[in-house]
């Protein structure tokens, strides 16, 4: 039987016990307890948009926010001060959970090109919340500016060599990530983010169809916040408005587009809602 010689053997273990040690961290008692925080924050968020979207899908007040306007619309609850440290806290652990998902694969989504895709796209939302970090602790110090950097940082991405190709590029992969969060809301294959200990199989059933619901109803959002994207490339227009709430605006304005715009705002609910289910319930495989 052949041996490595001791210098290829002893990378081979160093390597295996770096391997070991990253999974260690991935799964351990902190990872889960930041983790379980940063699904709370999120479910926080999306509950607060889909709440304020239902309310003017129906006339009754409220307002399309984007994430960064639900985190305001939080910090002026009772007590939202205390509530946007937790939000802060939360989002940065959620984009922790983003890097260790893509980089130390405590789900084996593995190396192949699928996995590779999810992998990406778990970088890809940690680069998102970590976007939100600064905007939070701006409104808890009370230094907060209305209006978005969206179409600043635009009009800057535009103006460099093949500026309008990388936006154009960037809309066509949130497409891509949109559409596939509504076939993985509308596929049997949709991953539960939840551990079941706690509940029978009707209970599973019925959360994982809010999950499910929820999933479809951001994806659409998420598509059609990309197709704003490539459109705006398209007519080299920086100042065109970018978010969730333009998408939500831009639903609103087709036919029957109030009755659509309720359905999403439930679906954005929903998912707020699965979320914190899955604060509770999510644990880490070990």
């Amino acid at each position: 039987m052949s041996t490595l010689p001791h210098g290829t053997a002893s990378i081979h273990n160093l390597k295996e016990s770096g391997q070991r040690n990253a999974q260690d961290a991935a799964s351990s008692p902190l990872m889960e307890a930041l983790t379980r925080i940063g699904f709370a924050a999120r479910g926080l968020i999306y509950l607060t948009m889909g709440f304020l979207a239902v309310q003017f899908a129906l006339g009754r007040g409220g307002t399309l926010a984007t994430p960064q306007g639900a985190i305001a619309a939080i910090g002026k609850w009772p007590g939202g001060a205390f509530l946007l440290w937790g939000v802060l806290v939360g989002i940065l652990s959620y984009a922790l959970w983003g890097v260790v998902r893509a980089i130390m694969d405590p789900f084996d989504k593995g190396s192949g090109a699928k996995g590779l895709v999810a992998r990406f796209g778990y970088l890809a939302s940690a680069f998102g919340y970590v976007i939100l970090a600064l905007p939070t602790y701006n409104y808890i110090i009370g230094a907060a500016q209305s209006g978005s950097s969206t179409p600043n940082f635009m009009g800057t991405l535009m103006a460099m060599p093949w500026g309008r190709v990388v936006v154009g590029l960037i809309g066509l992969c949130i497409i891509a990530s949109g559409l596939y969060q509504v076939y993985l809301g509308l596929s049997a294959s949709f991953d539960r983010q939840f551990h079941t200990y706690a509940l029978n199989p009707k209970e599973v059933k019925v959360i994982t169809d809010i999950g499910r619901f929820g999933t479809a109803a951001r994806g659409v959002v998420f598509a059609i916040v990309g197709g704003l994207l490539v459109l705006a490339a398209y007519q080299a227009n920086p100042t065109q408005a970018i978010g969730m709430d333009t998408a939500m605006a831009t639903i609103m304005h087709q036919p029957y587009g109030v009755w659509v715009l309720a359905i999403i705002a439930a679906g954005l609910v929903a998912f707020g809602f699965y979320s914190l289910l899955s604060a509770v319930w999510f644990r880490l495989k070990r």
